[in-house]
Formats: C-alpha cells, sequence, structure tokens
C-alpha cells in the first residue's frame, strides 16, 4: 500500500525512508561537536550518499546549533531538512526558522510519553501531555505540511497511552510517527509488537509514515531497527559510524547492508549510493577525531580482511566463500598502491578523485598534494589509506584558528628531551621551546605556553594508518575543561609531529566547544 507524503509523494510500500541523525543525535555525544564548517562537510558528503531526510541540528539548543540548521538548511539540495524541537512554542518557532529556507523542510517536535520520564524528567500528568501532542504538531503545521512527531521513550510507553498519543498527533496533522528505543531497552520482538499494535489500533494510522529511531545500548539497535521495518516502519532514523548518545544509534552502513545483503529476508528499498559509504564514514572519523574500531561492520578496517590460511584460501578460489558482499560494493578499494614521489598533481587529483572527494578546491588540492610530496619522499609506499588520512587532515584543519607549523625535537636516553615548536594563531606566528619528561611531553608543554588554556589532557593513543616501520602514525588526544570532552587526530610518518597534530587539533575543537551551550534537555 502506498502513501502519499508531503515531501515524497506517492510513497511505495517497500521503499525505506533513510533519516540521518548524525548532525543532531550523533553530535550529542561527548567529544563529537562539529563546527559549522564541519557540520556543513558533513551534510553535503550526506546528501552525495543519498540519505532522505539530514536532521541538521536542534535549533533552539545554541547559537551555534541554530546558524547551523539555518546554513544546511540553504546550501543543501535534496534531502529534506529537519530541526529537532521540544513541545514548547520557543522551540518550535525557533526550528521553523532555521529550516526556513530549505528546498525541503520538516519539523521534528518530540514529548516524553512513559510514566518514568512523564513523573521525573516532564513532571506532568499524561492528560497534559497528551494535550502537549496535539499543541506542537498543530504548531508546527502552520509552517510546514511535513511535521514529525516523537514519542520519547517511546518503547517504555503504555501501549493504550501511546495509542492515544500516536492518535492525537495524527489528527494534529503529523505525517511521520516515530517511535524510539530512546534507552536502548527493547528487544526486536518488543519493537515488532509496538509498531504492529500502532498500525492495527490507531485510526488514520494508514495514511502516515511510522519511523524507527533505536539506541544501542544492548547492542541491538540494528536487530531492532529491522524488526520495525518488518513490522510496517517505513522510516529509519540512523548515524553514520552508528554514533550517537551512550552507545550510540543504529548504524546506517550495516542497516543499508544488511537490507542490501539479505533482500530475500527484507525486501525493501532505499536511495543510498553504497559505493560511498566507506569515504562518508572515513570524513566523519577525521572531522570528529574517532576512528571506527578495527571489526566495526562494513567500514572497520579488517571488515573485508582474511588472516586465516583457510579463509585465505578459500576467498583467492571464490570471494564468496567468506564474503557476503564485495569490497567495492561500500566503497573499499582493492588496489590500493599506486602514487609514489614520482607522481604528478593531475595523478593526484585523479585519486582523490577516486577516493570519493569529487571536485577539490585549488588551496585544498595545493596544500595537500605538497604534504603528498613530503610524505612520498619519506615512504616507499604510499598507499590509499594513507592520502585519506593526509586529505582529511588538511580540509579539516583549513579554518582553525591554530596552525601547526613546524617542530624540532631533541631526545635521549642521556639528555632531556627538548622541543622547539612553531604555531600560527589567528594568523600571527609564534615559537617556543620547551623541555619535558619526553619528547611527546616536550611537545605538549610548547603547545600550552604558546596557546594557554586550562585543559586537562585525559587520552593519547598512538596507531598506524598502514603496515610497516614508515607508515604514517595516527595519534589521538582527548581534552577536557569544565566538563567539556574534545577529541583530535593527527597523521604523520613522525610519531611527535603526529602528537603535535592531534594536540593542536583537539584545541581548536575546544575553541568551538567554549562557545557552545548545550540544550536543557536531549531528546530521543
Amino acid at each position: 500500500m502506498s502513501i502519499n507524503h508531503p515531501n515524497f509523494g506517492m510513497i511505495a510500500d517497500n521503499r525505506v525512508i533513510i533519516f540521518d541523525t548524525t548532525l543532531r543525535d550523533g553530535e550529542q555525544s561527548p567529544g563529537f561537536s562539529m563546527n559549522l564548517d564541519e557540520k556543513l562537510r558533513m551534510a553535503e558528503a550526506l546528501a552525495e550518499l543519498g540519505v532522505d531526510v539530514i536532521e541538521a541540528g536542534f535549533p533552539i539548543a545554541s547559537i551555534g546549533d541554530f546558524e547551523s540548521v539555518q546554513h544546511i538548511a540553504q546550501s543543501i539540495r535534496g534531502p529534506v531538512i529537519t530541526g529537532l524541537a521540544r513541545s514548547g512554542r520557543d522551540d518550535i518557532l525557533r526550528a521553523a526558522e532555521a529550516v526556513k529556507p530549505a528546498e525541503r523542510k520538516r519539523i521534528h517536535t518530540f514529548i516524553s510519553t512513559s510514566p518514568l520520564h512523564m513523573k521525573y524528567k516532564l513532571r506532568m500528568e499524561p492528560d497534559a501531555v497528551l494535550e502537549a501532542v496535539g499543541r506542537s504538531v498543530a504548531l508546527a503545521r502552520d509552517f510546514t505540511d511535513d511535521v514529525e512527531w516523537s514519542a520519547e521513550d517511546g518503547s517504555r510507553t503504555e501501549p493504550d497511552f501511546l495509542c492515544r498519543c500516536v492518535e492525537a498527533a495524527i489528527k494534529a496533522g503529523a505525517t511521520t510517527i516515530n517511535i524510539p528505543d530512546t534507552v536502548g531497552y527493547s528487544v526486536p520482538e518488543d519493537i515488532a509488537r509496538i509498531f504492529t499494535m500502532l498500525r492495527t489500533r490507531v485510526p488514520g494510522a494508514d495514511g502516515v509514515i511510522f519511523s524507527t529511531h533505536n539506541h544501542n545500548d544492548l547492542g541491538l539497535a540494528v536487530a531492532n531497527t529491522l524488526a520495525a521495518v518488518g513490522a510496517g516502519a517505513r522510516q529509519i532514523e540512523c548515524t553514520i559510524n552508528g554514533i550517537g548518545e551512550r552507545a550510540g544509534n543504529a548504524a546506517l552502513e550495516e542497516v543499508v547492508m544488511a537490507i542490501r545483503t539479505r533482500h530475500d529476508a527484507v525486501p525493501f528499498n532505499n536511495g543510498i549510493d553504497s559505493p560511498k559509504i566507506l569515504r562518508t564514514s572515513k570524513l566523519l572519523a577525521a572531522i570528529t577525531g574517532f576512528d571506527v574500531q578495527p571489526n566495526k561492520a562494513i567500514v572497520g578496517r579488517n571488515a573485508f580482511a582474511h588472516e586465516s590460511g583457510i579463509h585465505q584460501d578459500g576467498v583467492l578460489k571464490n570471494a564468496a566463500t567468506y564474503e557476503i558482499m564485495t569490497p567495492e560494493s561500500v566503497g573499499w578499494q582493492k588496489t590500493s598502491l599506486v602514487l609514489g614521489k614520482h607522481s604528478g598533481r593531475a595523478a593526484f587529483r585523479d585519486k582523490l578523485r577516486s577516493l570519493g572527494y569529487g571536485e577539490v578546491g585549488d588551496n585544498a588540492l595545493n596544500d595537500a598534494f605538497r604534504r603528498f610530496k613530503d610524505l612520498a619522499d619519506r615512504k616507499k609506499l604510499v598507499y590509499d589509506e594513507d592520502i585519506t588520512a593526509l586529505f582529511d587532515e588538511t580540509v579539516v584543519r583549513e579554518q582553525s584558528r591554530i596552525k601547526f607549523i613546524s617542530l624540532q625535537v631533541w631526545s635521549g636516553s642521556k639528555a632531556q628531551p627538548r622541543a622547539v615548536l612553531e604555531l600560527e594563531v589567528d594568523g600571527v606566528l609564534h615559537e617556543h621551546e620547551s623541555l619535558g619528561d619526553g619528547p611527546v611531553d616536550a611537545t605538549f608543554n610548547a603547545i600550552r605556553a604558546i596557546a594557554p588554556h586550562e585543559a586537562e589532557l585525559r587520552l593519547f593513543t598512538v596507531g598506524a594508518v598502514t603496515e610497516g616501520t614508515d607508515a604514517q602514525a595516527r595519534c589521538g588526544v582527548r581534552l577536557e575543561e569544565g566538563g567539556k570532552l574534545v577529541d583530535g587526530q593527527g597523521a604523520d610518518t613522525d610519531t611527535i609531529v603526529a602528537a603535535a597534530r592531534a594536540y593542536v587539533h583537539a584545541l581548536n575543537k575546544l575553541m568551538v566547544k567554549r562557545a557552545r551551550t548545550e540544550p536543557a534537555a536531549l531528546s530521543a
């Protein structure tokens, strides 16, 4: 059965809408905050990936969030752009103003409906909550024909009351009804039962899209999502790499490839251009400074790796023996060794294009090409992963207030480590020499001298982008200031330089974080 939707027209029953909330729910994760330029880059990548709806932020949460949603609404074409709002009038007016420039817009409003949330969080009686549902949806409809309503903590809401709330939302004009498993409590059987109940009991349910939004606290977000689709949900709310509050959300890449790979069991279609999945995943990792774990499904570096001799033998004879999808179907490249120190700018540009970066501006290309040539002089072999790490770091730092310029380090068993560092801060070049307990400590001391701050170092990690002793090091730095956590990432063949880049990256993110005001209450 088809549904006529204001932003999508007639939607076939086998079509699933992909609603990406990386920029809203995903960004609420500690350390994952993004500035305006980073959000715009992610929004562009999501549009190219083919998502149907981008939840761009929570406009009333802060000036920065409002501006991000508004800029995305102005510049992104293709997906529906939505802003989140609680049930209050001010929230909805702010969301309406933020998404107003969008080619296709939606307001997403929510209120808690479970007994626990109503009693302790909202301190409202059920009748007052029910009245707020209808009032908020009706107000949102004054600004757009596309309104989504969510029952926060819907999976723990009493069935009869949930039916009454959904009915009220539909009567007030909601076009999408979202039932979140806000705390990741449910199992697939629970989710299937809830959606089946709502679709059979609520008047008007056959004229709206039901949506599912699942958190991963028990590791069941994707399973619950697929169960909801099987029970009639036709919108999936998810995030790139599964980022989100606490243990995260259902991962877009896992849901999409589960549907595509097991079309016999999940016979639905979506508009995702799956070969662009890996590129989008890596972009998010570069922006946030959080790599996915190696064994992460679909986008982890070991997702298509085979070490066992038995497995290798089978894959060489027929890849289908141990691979249920091709690496190319999600963006992995079979051939990774292509460029070297003799490669020219045209070849480098072509390689970036083949890795999914599209047309790169001259400034970004020149800076990345210079760094590539430096890398190629130091490494015998340059892999795709090297180029991806190098270019992502170049672009992520283009708009940074603090820029790494150079570093000289002296260290050894018979001398106290010493670092001479050059940083550009707001366009002014600074140099400082510091001592430390080790070369990394000396370098970080120099950074703190040039850019004084009260943040404390909470985590420092070192890994390798590729294999071999000449591999690029990838370092991670986590800083905490006033309860705010930020993570930075840096890559270089010199581990100490990579550490400096990571610390500077984290400082730049901290400057953004300082200006942010956290929302009074977070949503589903």
